[in-house]
């Protein structure tokens, strides 16, 4: 990518300037059209063919800090334990009318066990105890099916046998799994309703905004078409890297709501700029090169920052976290790949044809939007107070996010109708607040009674099981704890940091509330430096695409602004409840605790986009004419439509999720909904215009030291 001399050509004329690099790709897209057609073809036939498995062969788990001190207790107890570690699935056999020794509850206790029996994935099976796993009034027992495999294979094997265990319910008799692997296979079973239902919902509310968009039903298809290429493609790809790598379920969700946006808004970006160059060129192939010279370059600026910005949360060590950011990039990469060959290839084949089937009024649609260079003019005229308006507001938003709470996730994201939620929940009335989050202790068997007493004597602990020797004669112990809170209570951190300190020294706690807080933690150590990595890998793109350090910086700034602001209006919502009457959801007390460092991300990469399209606009018009004014007034007179029509697709396909159930969609979808809104309205539409204008000539200027050290990028042609 070069800078190249141009001047206006005649309408009809061949280009007056040789193509960039881009240019020339894009022609060669275009004439070899019937090529590119048959390779994606291929391509997704093949990953096509894997695409239909990729929610029942990705992975369910993966929610820990890998190598923290409860991940070593759960792999520790399923090495000695008989698999009775955090993954172990805890069967809640419950009567009103029997105890837990009457006939029926024996005869239910045997068919539960004959049913893990079945299957190797299940190791020990340790039938309801007294003292520990039977209730004070003996109307309630827990069974535990130990984990022989790892948790990924541990929520598939619930999905596997949890409906012959909802048989067994019957004389009298409740049975409900429960436990961390029962937990993960009913949301995401939940979780993978509610993204079905949100799908369906948006497309065709993004058809329709694609129709008022472009004015043509061929055009409008064209962005459906790259989404739909890049979903199949990302879908195949996820399963078959499943294969080397276990892939969250989670990551194909993020990639299919990734997919619908970014592809939509980049091709409307490209597909906006063809019908342009077609006033100019009736050459189809010197339109395609014009439209990949210019708003080819943005678009992958675009996903270059996309891209950075999730790469920074490969960082945190925990599985599922990462496969998420893994699903959302591989997606992206593939329409990034279906924009810069599939839609050339496309425009190419149909020319003016792209303009078929268009309502009345496409007709006087032009790419210079006239309602957006009188807005563009309004903020040259006024830049002040437009700049301190959205600047407020946007700081009054962000303020809230200084008492953000964050926490991983309760039993109450579950619906109240899934089993795991119904027995927990006896489990809490029959047994205590905390029986359904008992911590596990593992020790070497000569500190054994001395951390049964420590244990015993830490506050907030209301009960220590006798130490358990390992099953297969090793040097082990292990006791169980019960915890007088609730397993999602802040308290419970406090808990597990007490008892961790009293206890030897070579003796470790664990537990599924264990393995949440130590996630938790891992987030927040790893979220400044995340941050920070984002904050400077994105100036450094900024600055290699505009050449020039003032605006770069702005741009940046200005994204963590609305970034911030979409904090601070999810505490509102999430944290404090406002709204959760009308959005149909309990507040917890506190954000999911993945969602800082995954939304700060997902966020700034969307405030970038937008960003490098405004921006790039501005930089051609400048380059063309050096004027700062008219840059300014022509970037936002070319690129407000696109940017007004890409956020309201956004926006509709994020807030879509908020009618989820599960609260983590609902946060997704309304976090990253309002955040895309902010941004749109309040920064791309205002403020960074209005910065534009008040810095002029300064925002473009870069000394000559750095432009000799900075590749030379034109968005001129």
């Amino acid at each position: 990518m070069s800078d190249t001399t141009t001047t206006a050509p005649q309408p009809g004329s061949p280009p007056t300037s040789v193509p960039g690099m881009l240019g020339r790709w894009g022609a060669a897209m275009a004439g070899r059209s019937r090529w590119v057609f048959s390779i994606w073809l291929l391509v997704l036939v093949g990953l096509g063919a894997a695409a239909p498995s990729v929610f029942s062969s990705l992975a369910g788990a993966g929610w820990q800090a890998n190598g923290s001190e409860s991940v070593q207790v759960r792999e520790l107890a399923q090495q000695h334990f008989g698999g009775n570690s955090s993954a172990a699935v805890q069967v809640v056999i419950h009567s009103d009318r029997d105890t837990i020794d009457s006939p029926a509850m024996q005869e239910t206790i045997a068919n539960a066990t004959a049913v893990f029996g079945r299957d190797s994935r299940f190791g020990e099976v340790v039938p309801p105890q007294p003292g520990m796993t039977i209730s004070p009034d003996r109307h309630t027992g827990i069974l535990i099916a130990g984990a022989n495999a790892n948790t990924d294979d541990m929520v598939r094997a619930v999905d596997d046998v949890k409906g012959e265990l909802a048989e067994l319910s019957r004389d009298g008799v409740e049975v409900y799994p429960t436990g961390a692997s029962a937990l993960w296979s009913d949301f995401n079973k939940a979780n993978h309703d509610a993204m079905i239902k949100a799908e369906l919902f948006s497309w065709p509310v993004t058809l329709a905004i694609m129709v008022l968009a472009f004015g043509s039903l061929v055009a409008a298809g064209l962005p459906l078409l790259l989404t739909i290429a890049g979903l199949v493609a990302s879908a195949g790809g996820l399963v078959l890297l499943n294969q080397v790598t276990p892939i969250s379920v989670w990551a194909m969700n993020f990639a299919m709501m990734f997919a619908l946006a970014l592809g939509i808004d980049y091709a409307l970006f490209i597909v906006s700029r063809f019908r342009d160059a077609l006033k100019n060129h009736t050459n189809k192939t010197y339109a395609v090169a014009e439209t990949m010279d210019t708003a080819g370059k943005a678009v992958v600026l675009s996903g270059l920052t996309v891209l950075v910005s999730l790469s920074a949360v490969l960082l945190v060590p925990a599985p599922a976290v990462r496969t998420m950011a893994v699903g959302i990039m591989l997606a992206v990469t593939f329409v990034l790949a279906a924009t810069l060959t599939l839609l050339p290839a496309s425009l190419g084949a149909l020319g003016p044809k792209v303009n078929a089937a268009s309502l009345p009024y496409a007709k006087r649609q032009q790419h210079r939007s006239p309602l957006f260079e009188r807005w563009g003019k309004l903020l040259h005229s006024h830049p002040g107070p437009f700049a301190l308006g959205s600047l407020a507001v946007l700081i009054a938003l962000a303020i809230p996010v200084i008492g953000l709470k964050v926490a991983m996730p309760s039993i109450s994201v579950v619906p109240e109708e899934a089993p795991v939620r119904q027995g927990y929940e006896l489990v809490q009335q029959q047994m205590g607040e905390g029986a359904p989050g008992m911590l596990q202790i593992v020790a070497p068997s000569g500190q054994a009674q001395q951390a049964a007493t420590a244990a015993t004597q830490t506050p907030g602990i209301s009960m220590v099981t006798p130490p358990q020797p390992a099953l297969d004669g090793t040097d082990y112990v292990m006791m169980q704890a019960l915890p007088a809170v609730d397993p999602s209570d802040a308290q419970l951190g406090v808990i597990v940091d007490d008892l961790r300190g009293a206890l030897p020294a070579d003796a470790l706690v664990g537990g599924a509330p264990a393995e949440n807080l130590d996630l938790q933690q891992a987030l927040n150590d790893y979220f400044p430096l995340i941050v920070g990595i984002i904050l400077v890998l994105g100036f450094v793109l900024l600055l290699v695409s505009l050449q020039a350090p003032l605006i770069a910086l702005i741009g940046t700034v200005v994204s963590l602004l609305s970034t911030a602001a979409a904090f601070g209006v999810a505490k509102l919502i999430f944290q404090d409840g406002h709204l959760s009457g009308l959005l149909g959801f309990t507040p917890q007390g506190f954000l999911d605790g993945w969602g800082p460092v995954f939304f700060f991300a997902m966020i700034f990469a969307i405030a970038m986009d937008y960003t490098v399209f405004l921006l790039a606009t501005a930089k051609e018009h400048y380059e063309r004419t050096g004027d700062a004014d008219t840059a300014q007034i022509d970037g936002m007179a070319h690129s407000g439509r696109i940017i007004f029509a890409a956020a309201a697709v956004m926006v509709a396909v994020f807030f879509t999720f908020a009618l989820a159930d599960p609260l983590p969609p609902k946060e997704m979808g309304i976090i990253l909904g309002v955040a895309v809104l902010l941004d749109a309205v309040l920064i791309r539409l205002m403020l960074l215009p209005a910065l534009l204008r008040l810095t002029g000539r300064a925002a473009w200027w870069s000394p000559t030291w750095l432009r000799k050290i900075l590749p030379a990028i034109s968005f001129s042609h």
